[in-house]
């Protein structure tokens, strides 16, 4: 994958001002964007999907310009090929899992029919193993199965990039460990190009090929994810010492 990204935009309320200016440059096949909550992350996934606009800068993924602020491309979000997976996983509730999955293949206005379900979409109702639960509701299947249902549906219009924004985070801490491992799993299988964004650096750890650090609207640095786990070791071992320097002088 080649994505290049310069993004500035300035954001202002009555309380605050929000200065988005994110710069990284990567050939890298899964990256992750670390940081806590408040920092960008999310700003910097809509705009790379198109959701929001920059006020300068400029966005490409592979050769391809989606935004630019000296030529004045900015490709709609339906043009760009990109398939954005929501932390809530966005599936619609009225809707079964096939036809959640077959949405974006149906053109007009009308759902489409619970019977109907393209090419496109099969290949990823199979590959996810997911014939069992076609005509089931979102409420009526599990947080894996409602992961994968997005991801088919994500994978159906044949995007050039994944952008998953913290598709773990509302999970518990047993779950959250073994969607982690069933996410790491899909991207081995599908090998598209992805981005996630996540405040957990076991997320950025397993999911990522490179992991670039955010804070305060900016990228601070830029890391391998060994050696981010070798920086969060070190960190709990200067945590214990110290805790045990404390217990001998109590």
């Amino acid at each position: 994958m080649s994505v290049s990204i310069r993004i500035y935009r300035s954001f202002r309320n009555a309380h605050r001002e929000f200065v988005l200016d994110v710069e990284l440059q990567t050939q890298a096949q899964r990256i992750a964007i670390l940081g806590p909550s408040g920092s960008g992350k999310t700003l910097t996934l809509q705009a790379i999907s198109g959701l929001i606009s920059p006020e300068a800068g400029l966005i490409r993924v592979h050769n391809t310009v989606l935004y630019c602020s000296k030529t004045g491309v900015n490709v709609p979000p339906q043009q760009r090929r990109l398939a954005y997976l929501l932390q809530d996983y966005g599936l619609f509730p009225h809707l079964t899992v096939a036809q959640n999955i077959s949405f974006g293949l149906k053109r007009g206005i009308l759902n489409a029919s619970k019977k109907w379900v393209p090419p496109e979409a099969q290949r990823w109702i199979e590959a996810f193993e997911l014939q069992a639960i076609l005509n089931n509701y979102p409420h009526e299947i599990s947080g894996g199965q409602k992961q994968r249902t997005a991801l088919a549906r994500a994978l159906a219009v044949r995007p050039a990039l994944l952008l998953l924004d913290e598709p773990l985070a509302a999970l518990d801490m047993d779950l959250r460990v073994r969607m982690r491992q069933e996410l790491l799993q899909l991207q081995q299988r599908v090998s598209i190009p992805s981005i996630i964004i996540t405040h957990d650096p076991e997320d950025a750890i397993v999911l990522a090929d490179e992991v670039y650090k955010m804070a305060e609207g900016k990228i601070q640095g830029r890391c391998a994810p060994e050696d981010l786990r070798a920086e969060i070791e070190l960190g709990n071992e200067r945590i214990a010492t110290e805790l045990q320097r404390l217990v001998r002088v109590v």
